[in-house]
This record gives structure tokens, C-alpha cells and sequence, in this order.
């Protein structure tokens, strides 16, 4: 049964290096596993977002996206560098996501910039960005300088590219399709009731 993969993509040029870095992820993903992949691109989505972060309310199409994460068995997550972090519009839409949506939803991350100056933006950023959402991060994550697309670069890009979609390839072989996680569905137990728990095991 294939699984549901959902690229997320931040890059706001067309053609953008941060779509054709989350396309190659999505291809070698796909060498190792049995996936349908549905591309959400930021751009197209930036006036829903603001909109939502100030009225609450996300409109049709950004709901549309968020409903493709959270019901995702797989995410590639790839944003352009900014003053040394991921861009305004991949924070913001992540924001939006309930914190409890993506639990245990297999991640792999991926951004790029001018500089290999930036590289350690996928461990001080972008990893613990999912770890707070209690996602599963896979080892390999992909940043893309402008001089790894220069044939000097290519094979090394090429390699981690690789070496990424086949983790997350076996990850999502390795599972069953994922349910998300509906926090309201989680049951409640009273408060007296969990410190009387407390008091038995005291």
C-alpha cells in the first residue's frame, strides 16, 4: 500500500533551488519506498498564512495543506536560509500546525542557502523545530549551498541526497500508515483520579 508523502517546500523564486532540492528528496524517498508525494509550496500560500496568524482562522487552501501534514505517513521539510535560520513563512506555517499533530510522523529536513556558511542551520534550527513537535527527525538531514549545484558539488550533494531519501524510504517501509493524531480524541482522566494513582504507588 503506498504511503502518503507530503513535500513541503518554502522557496519563494520560480524556479527555486529550495523546490529542486525538495523534488531530488522526494525522488530518491521514492527509490526506496512506495509513496505518493503531494507538494505543498509555501509561496502560493504566504497571504493565507498572515491571514491566519492574525484572525485564527486558516482559509480553504491553507487548510487544505495543513490537513495533507498532519495526515501525512512521511514529511520533507525544506526551507531557504535567512539571516541564519529558516525563512518567516516555513516558521509561521509550522506555527499553525497544533503542537500535537505531527507526533511520531517521520521528517526529513532539507535547506539551502549561498554559503556552505549556513549548513548548521538544519541541526540548531530545523531539528529541534520537529523534535518541539515530537516528530522523528531521520539522521541525514540536506543543505544545499550555491556551489554544491556546480559540478565540483554535484557528486557530494548527490551522495547525502541519496543517502536521506533511502532513510526515509526505509523508515516509511518499515511502518504502518500512519493515523493522525486527533487530541481530542485522547481520553481524559479526572484529576482526582490521577493523584489518587499517585497517592497508591506513594
Amino acid at each position: 500500500m503506498s504511503k502518503r508523502l507530503v513535500v513541503v517546500t518554502a522557496g519563494l523564486s520560480k524556479p527555486s533551488s529550495t523546490r529542486l532540492l525538495a523534488d531530488r528528496l522526494a525522488a530518491a524517498t521514492g527509490r526506496n519506498a512506495d509513496v505518493d508525494v503531494q507538494v505543498v509550496e509555501l509561496r502560493e500560500l504566504a497571504t493565507d498564512i498572515a491571514q491566519n496568524m492574525v484572525t485564527g482562522f486558516p482559509g480553504p487552501r491553507l487548510r487544505e495543506a495543513v490537513d495533507a501534514v498532519t495526515s501525512a505517513d512521511g514529511l520533507i521539510a525544506v526551507t531557504p536560509v535567512f539571516t541564519g535560520s529558516y525563512s518567516g513563512l516555513f516558521k509561521s506555517f509550522f506555527d499553525i500546525i497544533d503542537k500535537d499533530a505531527l507526533t511520531g510522523l517521520p521528517v526529513l529536513v532539507g535547506a539551502t542557502g549561498g554559503t556552505a556558511r549556513h549548513s548548521l542551520v538544519l541541526e540548531h534550527a530545523m531539528r529541534p523545530l520537529f523534535a518541539y513537535l515530537r516528530a522523528l527527525v531521520v539522521p541525514t538531514a540536506v543543505y544545499a549551498a550555491s556551489e554544491d549545484w556546480a559540478s565540483d558539488g554535484e557528486a557530494a550533494l548527490a551522495s547525502r541526497i541519496d543517502r536521506a531519501g533511502a532513510e526515509l524510504g526505509a523508515f516509511l517501509e518499515s511502518r504502518a500508515v500512519r493515523k493522525a493524531v486527533d487530541p481530542l480524541d485522547a481520553p481524559v482522566v479526572p484529576f482526582e483520579q490521577q493523584l489518587a494513582a499517585l497517592a497508591a504507588e506513594a
